[in-house]
């Protein structure tokens, strides 16, 4: 299998940003995005594009294995895990690579990503006090949020820096609201109605990017009974 990688690099972010082509070939068909970045840093491949000495490509990675999210960016046009997108199921020779664009661009594929954390933060998502045992089903969905960013990339009414937190916020915000006692909720149902409620405009696009493929839909029906319309018992 041979691909050709089509990057769009920035060494810095006042960088004026280009692309750049290096060629990827191997034999295995289980290969992914993140497989053939990790590839160029050990070969110091030369780009057949430009014919100057290979600069290593910065992008974020920890696991390779779908569980931390790092890896996020966008894979031919599409919000994705590096990890998790193999090559054989990307259709033609070149793959697009490129930095998600609702966050800051640090550097080629790297972006800052502390406004997901400032936003948990704005929003008070902790807990000050030990939890119930509440709705395991509704918080194990919750918990299984990566806080990758893809769903805030795909989203049509985030904005970094605007009031609506997205559903990065909206997970976490969900296993307080299973968990938490009936009398604790109500400070955890306001931040909810203020970062998540007030501003999700529900296309669930966020739903069809997700790499952990959370119910989305089903969880934030739950979360908006139980935080806006206060049917706690729909949320058991």
């Amino acid at each position: 299998m041979k691909k050709i990688l089509h990057i769009l690099r920035r060494e810095s972010a006042q960088a004026r940003p280009y692309w750049e082509d290096f060629y990827f070939e191997t034999q295995d068909a289980g290969a992914t995005v993140a497989t053939a970045l990790s590839s160029l840093h050990a070969e110091n491949r030369i780009s057949p594009a430009q014919g100057s000495r290979f600069r290593p490509v910065i992008w974020e990675h920890s696991c390779l294995q779908k569980r931390c999210g790092a890896c996020s960016m966008i894979i031919d046009g599409v919000p994705a895990l590096a990890c998790d997108t193999r090559l054989s199921q990307l259709k033609g020779d070149t793959v697009r690579l490129e930095p998600l664009r609702k966050f800051p661009v640090v550097a080629d594929l790297l972006v800052d990503r502390s406004v997901m954390m400032e936003n948990l933060k704005d929003l008070s998502v902790w807990l000050e006090a030990e939890a119930g045992a509440g709705s395991e089903d509704m918080a194990f969905e919750a918990s299984r949020c990566l806080q990758c960013g893809l769903c805030l990339e795909i989203c049509p009414n985030f904005a970094a820096g605007g009031s609506f937190s997205g559903m990065a916020a909206m997970a976490p915000l969900s296993r307080l609201i299973a968990r938490l006692p009936e009398e604790q909720r109500k400070q955890t149902a306001r931040n909810y109605k203020k970062g998540v409620y007030s501003g999700c405009g529900k296309s669930l696009a966020c739903r069809d990017v997700c790499p952990a493929e959370i119910k989305i839909d089903e969880l934030l029906v739950k979360s908006n009974a139980a935080a806006v319309w206060n049917r706690w018992n729909s949320i058991k």
